[in-house]
């Protein structure tokens, strides 16, 4: 009930404020729910969205204005974030009512930019009425779910200012529309099927086959019959495939060029995941959240066809997010491959001409709409690590949302980094950090980061002024910020992957970061990976780091675990390494395949010299027996993860300490190693190995911090997406009294860089942490 207010008796107590709102404040209902409130409390004023977030101004009783005032702080919208509100009392003015006004359209947009919601269960449950008249819809969506980053051009949100404004709203949408009573009062992708977007169903020439229900049941038709129905989604095209037959899984590995990577699959229900993986009460809260991402869960069985995820202890799954996913699983009834629409290496297509000629030869139909995609977005990747949910892939449902408080001046654009790519930019609405935009190995995917980086700062208004960038002088990242016509900062890989934790969890100096992956450019030139980076205020030091080992081939070890083994056998056994024939990696090559890689490692032609944790482990997967060769990234220290997962024990491989150069300690593998094959030779499974692995890389690391007695350990780098490693390392880090922090929110691999650059450079700036 509407309240009234005698203004003659109140007027000594009359006031009137003016709420600036910052953070998550728009496409989130935060219009109406101020319009309802004031109402509720017979208070006048306004509300706007503008370039900065949200603006109201509100007047009446200074008791109902200071209620209104703590509601907004305290009950706001379910997906709204405020991080700042700023209240300065104003003059009184003559408007009684309450209204909503239009967006204002300032410079220097501060608003955070609301992610991609899955469908909320009010719009859900009207999908499936048949009384209802977005009956079986596609598109139904309101103020709590739908669209929001796939669809915005430009701020402040506005329909005029996304993909929905060529859609002209019927009667009976606009009253939604219009009405402040209505859960679709300004929800900006508002539509109906006699207004909105609409689905069709084409072959492989582009011809529409089918249209409206007759295409989504033909697409489903297909589907049952092992056909691949490419279907544009949220942010872009997805390759669907039945999950059960395993002959139309083979085809579309085939098509992608995508040999062994596990595909994702979606389910219809959450009864339907339980069914294909062992599912905690973490692991279920994130699959239902409102994003929606891919997770990683460990197999419960073999109800799938075996080449989905061949030999892979794990699962990604996800439920469906949007309407038409409802809708296809909901006719379909099982689990479907649903994979990014590409083929290997190349950008996700978003646009359904593009697609025709970019899925060729993989899809045979095309299940399409004509709401435009203003930038595509590929599926997040997530896990759980103690218990906390873990971002590994941030891309549709995530970005770009707040993944740190902390701020730094503005105008900074980050590169990032070559492979697993995003761009940052710092602004006034904080620390921006892009969606996954993929590795950086094609012309195609050059120009899709290039695109992006273009359209993240005129997205939130700025000017850049500042570029950061990886120390590595070939990566494309790199080379684009030379580019840029900018000034340029360059900001050494593992010092980015520790400033991202660190901002993350607004950690302050002294910190010890421990930067385990792959490999990254060190400022010596040489190959790191396996870094303990001191941070204080002064700036950063390398004060620990893993024993150097030759690759021979250099890159090529990145693909063939056999030889980064080899180099580690060589680097401690020596020339007695050709003769070590019992291991898999030297049996693994004839004796003149040997002598070649053995005198490449002698001369160090070709080989250069690592610390990369991630090539350590390769090595020990291949010395293990699992993995010779790698099809794709991270798919030999996977496996040596994954066959640890059934082994306990208090037997750990000893890592030792020593002194080395430039006052660095140096973290030694080589007990570990003749453990692990005195171990082998003696008949122990490769899994109590791996357990023993990874218990001494936690104790080493635990031992590193005590001496340099660090208290605080930021965890970082491609290596802790390692569940086992991060947990052994968490509990040795709390037995010797430190505080160890891991990633959350930003990727630990190389999704976080361009984060950790950004951050490093505003620091610098600010004269500490250079």
């Amino acid at each position: 009930m509407t309240l009234t207010i005698d203004h003659d008796r109140v007027s000594v107590s009359r006031k009137r404020v003016r709420i600036q709102l910052y953070g998550t404040v728009q496409g989130v209902g935060f219009r109406p729910f101020a319009h309802r409130q004031a109402n509720r409390l017979g208070l006048g004023g306004w509300v706007a969205n503008s370039a900065r977030g949200l603006t109201v101004e509100v007047q009446g009783n200074a008791d109902r204005v200071a209620e209104f005032v703590e509601t907004l702080r305290g009950t706001s919208p379910v997906n709204a974030v405020i991080e700042r509100l700023v209240i300065e009392e104003v003059a009184l003015q003559d408007d009684h009512a309450f209204v909503v006004r239009q967006s204002e359209t300032l410079a220097g947009a501060g608003a955070q930019i609301v992610p991609d919601l899955a469908v909320c269960e009010q719009c859900l449950n009207e999908l499936f009425d048949p009384e209802n008249r977005r009956y079986r819809y596609p598109f139904i969506n309101c103020t709590h779910c739908g669209p929001r980053y796939s669809i915005l051009e430009s701020l402040p949100y506005d329909r005029s200012r996304t993909t929905m404004r060529a859609f002209r709203m019927c009667a009976l949408c606009r009253a939604e529309y219009d009405s402040p009573a209505d859960r679709r009062f300004h929800a900006q992708p508002n539509a109906c099927p006699e207004c909105g977007p609409k689905i069709v169903l084409w072959d492989d020439t582009g011809k529409t086959v089918a249209q409206r229900e007759d295409a989504l049941l033909a697409a489903v038709s297909a589907l049952r019959h092992g056909r691949c129905v490419a279907v544009k989604g949220i942010g872009g095209f997805h390759l669907m495939v039945d999950a059960g037959n395993d002959a139309a899984v083979r085809r579309l590995r085939k098509a992608k060029g995508r040999e062994e990577k596990p595909f994702a699959v979606m389910c219809p229900t959450f009864a339907g995941v339980s069914e294909l993986c062992h599912v905690c009460a973490a692991e279920m809260q994130l699959l239902t959240d409102r994003a929606r991402p891919i997770v990683l869960l460990r197999k419960s069985g073999n109800a799938l066809a075996p080449s989905v995820a061949p030999d892979n202890a794990r699962l990604g799954v996800m439920l469906p997010y949007s309407p038409l996913h409802h809708l296809l699983m909901h006719e379909f009834g099982m689990a479907l491959v649903v994979t990014s629409g590409n083929v290997s290496e190349e950008p996700i297509v978003s646009d359904e001409h593009e697609a025709l000629e970019r899925l060729a030869g993989a899809a045979e139909l095309f299940l399409v709409h004509d709401r435009p995609i203003a930038r595509p977005l590929d599926d997040s990747v997530t896990q759980v690590v103690l218990g906390e949910p873990q971002v590994l892939r941030r891309a549709r449902g995530y970005a770009p949302g707040p993944v740190s408080a902390e701020k730094v001046a503005g105008g900074i654009l980050a590169f990032g980094a070559h492979l697993k790519s995003t761009i940052a930019l710092t602004c006034a609405a904080g620390s921006v950090l892009s969606h996954h935009l993929g590795d950086l190995q094609t012309v195609a995917a050059r120009e899709a980061h290039a695109h992006a980086t273009a359209d993240l700062a005129r997205l939130y208004a700025v000017q850049p002024r500042l570029a950061a960038c990886d120390l590595h002088p070939d990566y494309a990242s790199t080379r684009a910020a030379a580019n840029s016509g900018l000034p340029v900062v360059a900001i050494q890989h593992h010092v980015a992957h520790v400033a991202a934790c660190m901002a993350e969890h607004s950690l302050v100096p002294p910190v010890l970061g421990v930067a385990w992956d792959g490999v990254g450019y060190g400022t010596d030139g040489a190959v790191w990976g396996g870094e303990f980076i001191a941070v204080d205020e002064s700036g950063w030091r390398r004060v620990a780091h893993l024993r150097e080992f030759r690759l021979p081939g250099g890159d090529a070890a990145a693909r063939e675990p056999a030889r980064a083994a080899l180099g580690m056998l060589f680097a401690v056994f020596g020339e007695e390494a050709d003769s070590m024939t019992d291991l898999a990696p030297v049996a693994r090559y004839s004796a003149a395949e040997r002598e070649v890689l053995l005198r490449m490692l002698r001369q160090g032609i070709n080989s250069p010299k690592t610390t990369s944790a991630g090539r350590l482990f390769d090595g020990f997967a291949a010395i293990c027996g699992l993995r010779q060769q790698s099809s794709y990234e991270g798919q030999a220290a996977a496996a040596l993860e994954w066959c640890a997962q059934w082994h306990v024990t208090d037997n750990d491989c000893r890592l030792s300490l020593r002194d080395g150069a430039d006052a660095c300690l140096v973290v030694d593998w080589e007990p570990a190693l003749i453990k692990a094959i005195s171990a082998l030779r003696a008949g122990q499974p490769a899994g109590a190995v791996s357990a023993s692995l990874h218990q001494g890389l936690a104790a080493v690391i635990a031992q590193v911090a005590k001496h340099l007695d660090a208290r605080c350990v930021a965890l970082t780098g491609g290596c802790f997406q390692n569940i086992l490693l991060t947990e052994k390392t968490v509990a040795a880090l709390r037995a010797v009294g430190c505080e160890p922090y891991w990633h959350r929110r930003v990727p630990p691999n190389d999704g976080g860089i361009a984060f950790g650059q950004a951050m490093w450079a505003g620091w610098s700036e600010q004269g500490g942490r250079h």
